[in-house]
């Protein structure tokens, strides 16, 4: 039994996410199956998996003085904004690819090793941290109000970020069942954050995670294995701009500008 673990775990790092539209700068890497490792992670298709209930569009959630999303119970995923936050613009970040990177294949500098149950099992994950992942999301903590947003499972999301996020930048950490089913990709849909969609930011390696908001998005290269990556530490002044703009439709459009 275990042989045949091990081996299942061999041949299906595919737990973490396989993502629709990434781009590789790192070095290259095996096709990735499918399997109830795969399920963990983020964006794969399930044929049987139906889709949740749909949010209610911004038109019919009421809005505040200040021009926020009113909130109404059980529709918004987010709670009410904490009074430091005030002010501050809103950015959802991702994890797998975008913040770290994770296998269940023994990786000899993991930086964190994980357990995971997966059907009455115990497996180990293990998981890469990006390079200047610690100083990027210190700087967006002082500047945004930060929230984690990953398609993957909370049973292996959740442990991960609590050894990432030891700062407390995360306000709030949103997994698969926050998604939006949709043409067999797990969506991150903005309007149910309640939160006001002109400041609110996404930085995400998937294009199909914010396929219903890419006016909200910064993409960001898929990340892997390359230690001399320096992705976040170059989006550190392109966040800090955009921090500054009247709203993030503005702030995007200044910098795509030629």
């Amino acid at each position: 039994m275990e042989s045949s673990i091990i081996t299942q775990v061999q041949k299906e790092d595919s737990v973490l996410p396989s993502k629709p539209g990434q781009v590789k700068r790192s070095s290259p890497k095996k096709p990735r199956s499918r399997s109830i490792f795969g399920a963990l992670l983020c964006c794969l298709r399930s044929q049987d998996a139906p889709p949740p209930p749909p949010a209610a569009p911004d038109s019919l959630l009421p809005t505040e003085e200040n021009g926020m999303v009113g909130k109404i119970p059980g529709t918004c995923l987010l709670p009410e904004v904490i009074p430091q936050d005030e002010g501050k613009m809103c950015v959802v970040i991702d994890l797998d690819e975008t913040l770290v990177h994770s296998s269940f294949k023994p990786i000899n500098n993991a930086d964190f090793v994980v357990p995971v149950e997966i059907e009455g099992t115990t497996h180990q994950v293990y998981v890469l941290k990006r390079p200047h992942v610690d100083e990027f999301l210190r700087r967006m903590g002082e500047l945004f109000e930060c929230i984690l947003f990953t398609a993957s499972l909370a049973k292996y999301a959740d442990p991960v970020t609590d050894l990432l996020d030891q700062e407390g930048v995360f306000r709030a950490r949103l997994f698969r069942e926050s998604c939006v089913f949709h043409q067999g990709c797990y969506v991150k849909d903005l309007s149910r954050l309640g939160r006001q969609l002109s400041k609110t930011l996404i930085l995400d390696n998937s294009p199909a995670s914010y396929i219903f908001h890419p006016e909200n998005a910064v993409p960001v290269v898929s990340w892997f294995d390359d230690l001399e990556d320096a992705e976040l530490l170059h989006l550190i002044p392109v966040f800090e701009e955009l921090s500054r703009a009247e709203d993030v439709y503005a702030g995007l459009g200044q910098l795509r500008a030629p």
